[in-house]
C-alpha cells in the first residue's frame, strides 16, 4: 500500500516486483555473461522493455479510441498518447513510436538476441546450471517473439530480426525490408512454441518472481496472435492488395483463409487448458470476505476484483513493471463528504456516453433490443426506489440510462447518484455506504470530475481512500495484461467464426455472463430480445461476442485493438464524443447531452502507425504504410 501527500500524480509512479532489477549501468557483453548474477541482470534488461500497459500516459489504448476521454486542454496528465484518439497522428514524429523512437522494440529484440547468443553458448556463464539456463532461454525467446508481435499489431508488416547483424556488416545488409504479415505470424508463433518447451508451468514464488513468464502466459499470447491474424484487418483485407515491398513482394495475402480461424480456436483452447491446469479461474468475491454484503454488491466486487484485486486467481499475466497508482488516482471519485476539500482530486478519465450505452440492460441484452424496457430518452430523469438502493441512492434523481442495467454497468462505472462500495464503508456494509453526487456544488464535484460525468470505477482498488491534506491511500496492483475472461471470449469468437454458434461457443460466453450475474445468451435473447433468433446465426453471434468483449473488458485497453482487427474502427471512430454537462448545478441542465469532440479516423491509413520519416530515410528498403 502507498500513502502519498501533496502528490504530483502526473509523474511516473513506483514500479513493483522483480522487474525493478535493471542494472544501473547495463554491463558490457564481455562482462555480462561471466556469472549467473550478471547474466540475470541482462535478462531483466530484456524484460524492461515490456510496455507499461497500466500507465494511462503511455498506453494509447486507454485514451486512443472511444471509451475514455478528458477535458481539453488537459492540465492534469500528459496528452501525448491521447493525440492518437484526437486524430493527430503524424509521420514526422509519430506518437508512441516503438519502431525507431525512444521506446524502440527493435532495441529490445536486439538485447534479446545478444542474451540468447551468449546464454546458448555453454562456455559462457560457467556457474549457470542447465535447468536454469534452459528456462532463461525460454524467457528470452518468448520476449523476442512478444516484441515482434507488438510491432506486428501496431505496424502491420514488420522487419523480422532473428539474429543481430555483425557490427561490421555492410550498410546494404543493414537495410532490411519488411516481411509479409503471414510470414511474421508464422515466425512469431513458431518462436513461442519453442519457448513454451522451456518455460515453467507456473510461478511458485510470487514474492520474487511475480510477472515472470510461464507456459500459460506464452500460450495466451500465441492465442491472441492467431486470433488477430485470422481477423478481418489481417485476413484477406482488400484494402492492402497493392501494399508491396520495393521488389514487388506482396505484404498482405489478398485471399481470405478460413483455416486461420481453426488455428486460432485451437490455440485458444490450448491456452485455456494450460491456464485452468494451474488453477486459474474466473474471480468471484469470497463469501467470507470482510463485511456482510448483499449478493448485488458481491457480484460487483467480484467483477471489480478481477482487475484490481492483487494476486487474484483470474489474472494470467500480471505486468509487475506497470504501476496502477496514476490510473487509480485518475479514476477515483470523491465519495466521502468529509474529504470534499481534498484538492488532490484528479479524476480526469471519463467514460463516454457511447460506452455507457454499450452495457446491457438488466435483462442481459443490448438496450436497443430489450423489448420490455425503453431507453429511447437516456437523459430522462427518474427517482431511485428502495429496491435499487445497492446500485443507486434511494430517493435520488438521476438519468434514466443509469437505471435497469446489468451488474457490469454498476461495477464498471461511477456516476451522479450511484453507489460506490469500498472496504472503508462507514457502515461496515453495503447499506448506507459511499455514494457519488457530482452536480456542481455537491460534495463530489470537488475541483475535478470527469468531463462526461462518469468514472471508470472498475480500475480502482477497493482500498483507495482520499484523505485530508491532499493525501491518498492506495493499494497498487499489477496490471492484468491477460485474464481468463479475455481468453474465454477469444475462444468463443474464433470457434464461432470457424463453426458457427455451436454449443461450445455458448458455453464460454455463458461462463463470463454467469460470473456477471446474467442468464445465458439463449435464455436472455429468447425472453427479452426483440431479435430472439440473433444467437442462432454466425453473424448474430459475432455481434453478441463483440459486444460481450466490449462490456467485459471495458476500459482495460482491449477495445482500441479489437475494433482495429475487426476492421470496425472506420465506423466506430468517426463519431461524436459525448457526455453530460458537468458544469451545471441544476439537474435539468446537468443531464443535457454535450458533444466534446468529433473524432476522425481515416480508412485505411489510421489502422496502422506510420513509420517515421527519419527511419524511412535511414533504411531505403522500407515502404511506408498506405495513406501515410
Amino acid at each position: 500500500m502507498t500513502l502519498l501527500a501533496g502528490m504530483a500524480v502526473a509523474g511516473q509512479g513506483c514500479k513493483q516486483g522483480f522487474l525493478d532489477v535493471t542494472p544501473d549501468n547495463i554491463a558490457t557483453v564481455e562482462l555480462a555473461f561471466n556469472s549467473q548474477n550478471e547474466a540475470e541482470k541482462y535478462l531483466f534488461t530484456c524484460y524492461s522493455y515490456l510496455p507499461e500497459e497500466g500507465e494511462v500516459q503511455s498506453n494509447p489504448a486507454f485514451m486512443g479510441a472511444d471509451e475514455l476521454w478528458m477535458e481539453f486542454p488537459t492540465v492534469r496528465i500528459s496528452s501525448f498518447a491521447w493525440n492518437i484518439g484526437r486524430g493527430n497522428q503524424n509521420k514526422a514524429a509519430p506518437y508512441v513510436d516503438v519502431w525507431g523512437g525512444g521506446g524502440s522494440l527493435y532495441r529490445a529484440i536486439r538485447d534479446c538476441n545478444v542474451f540468447l547468443e551468449n546464454i546458448q553458448n555453454l562456455s559462457r556463464v560457467p556457474d549457470l546450471g542447465i535447468d536454469l539456463r534452459t528456462r532463461w532461454i525460454g524467457e528470452a525467446q518468448f520476449l523476442k517473439a512478444y516484441y515482434h508481435y507488438l510491432l506486428l499489431r501496431q505496424y502491420g508488416p514488420i522487419v523480422i530480426v532473428d539474429k543481430n547483424l555483425p557490427i561490421d556488416a555492410p550498410i546494404s545488409e543493414m537495410r532490411v525490408a519488411r516481411r509479409p504479415v503471414d510470414e511474421a505470424v508464422t515466425y512469431i508463433s513458431n518462436l513461442i512454441d519453442t519457448a513454451v518447451t522451456r518455460l515453467p508451468e507456473r510461478i511458485t514464488n510470487n514474492a520474487t518472481e511475480m510477472g515472470r513468464l510461464n507456459k500459460p502466459i506464452a500460450l495466451a499470447v500465441k492465442a491472441k496472435l492467431l486470433v488477430m491474424a485470422a481477423s478481418p484487418l489481417f485476413n484477406g483485407n482488400p484494402d492492402y492488395n497493392q501494399f508491396k515491398n520495393r521488389d514487388g513482394l506482396a505484404l498482405f495475402n489478398p485471399t481470405f483463409d478460413a483455416t486461420k480461424w481453426k488455428r486460432a480456436a485451437d490455440a485458444c483452447k490450448v491456452a485455456i487448458t494450460a491456464a485452468e491446469g494451474i488453477g486459474t479461474k474466473l474471480y468471484k468475491w469470497p463469501a467470507s470476505a470482510e463485511f456482510d454484503i448483499t449478493d448485488t454488491t458481491r457480484i460487483q466486487m467480484g467483477l471489480r476484483g478481477a482487475i484490481s484485486e492483487p494476486l487474484n486467481g483470474e489474472v494470467i499475466w500480471p505486468l509487475t513493471n506497470s504501476t496502477t497508482f496514476n490510473l487509480q488516482a485518475f479514476s477515483m471519485a470523491h465519495t466521502d463528504p468529509a474529504q470534499s476539500t481534498n484538492t488532490g482530486s484528479i479524476a480526469v478519465m471519463a467514460p463516454t456516453l457511447k460506452m455507457v450505452g454499450m452495457f446491457y440492460s438488466k435483462n442481459g441484452v443490448p438496450l436497443s433490443e430489450d423489448k420490455t424496457l425503453s431507453f429511447t430518452n437516456p437523459g430522462e430523469l427518474r427517482t431511485a426506489v428502495t429496491a435499487e438502493k445497492y446500485n443507486l441512492i434511494e430517493g435520488y434523481r438521476t438519468a434514466r440510462i443509469n437505471f435497469d442495467r446489468e451488474p457490469r454497468f454498476y461495477s464498471s462505472l461511477g456516476f451522479d447518484g450511484g453507489v460506490w462500495y469500498m472496504s472503508n464503508s462507514p457502515s461496515n456494509s453495503d447499506n448506507n455506504t459511499w455514494t457519488v453526487q457530482t452536480k456542481k456544488g455537491q460534495y463530489g464535484s470537488g475541483l475535478q470530475i470527469p468531463v462526461t460525468g462518469y468514472y471508470p470505477k472498475k480500475l480502482v482498488n477497493r482500498k483507495f481512500i482520499w484523505q485530508a491534506s491532499n493525501a491518498i491511500f492506495v493499494e497498487n496492483y499489477a496490471w492484468p495484461s491477460i485474464r481468463l475472461a479475455d481468453l474465454y471470449l477469444l475462444y468463443a469468437e474464433a470457434l464461432n467464426e470457424e463453426q458457427g454458434p455451436v454449443a461450445e461457443v455458448h458455453t464460454y460466453i455463458d461462463k463470463v455472463r454467469e460470473r456477471a450475474g446474467l442468464k445465458s445468451v439463449t435464455e436472455s435473447w429468447t425472453s427479452f430480445s426483440a431479435n430472439p433468433a440473433k444467437p442462432s446465426t454466425k453473424e448474430g453471434m459475432r455481434s453478441i461476442i463483440r459486444q460481450e468483449r466490449t462490456i467485459e473488458l471495458a476500459f482495460e485497453g482491449h477495445r482500441f485493438w479489437d475494433i482495429r482487427r475487426w476492421k470496425e474502427a472506420g465506423e466506430q471512430l468517426n463519431g461524436n464524443i459525448q457526455g453530460w454537462d458537468t458544469n451545471q448545478s441544476d439537474i435539468n441542465l446537468y443531464y443535457k447531452t454535450v458533444t466534446f469532440f468529433s473524432q476522425r479516423f481515416v480508412v485505411p491509413r489510421d489502422y496502422f502507425w506510420p513509420i517515421s520519416e527519419a527511419d524511412m530515410r535511414v533504411n531505403q528498403q522500407l515502404v511506408q504504410n498506405p495513406g501515410w
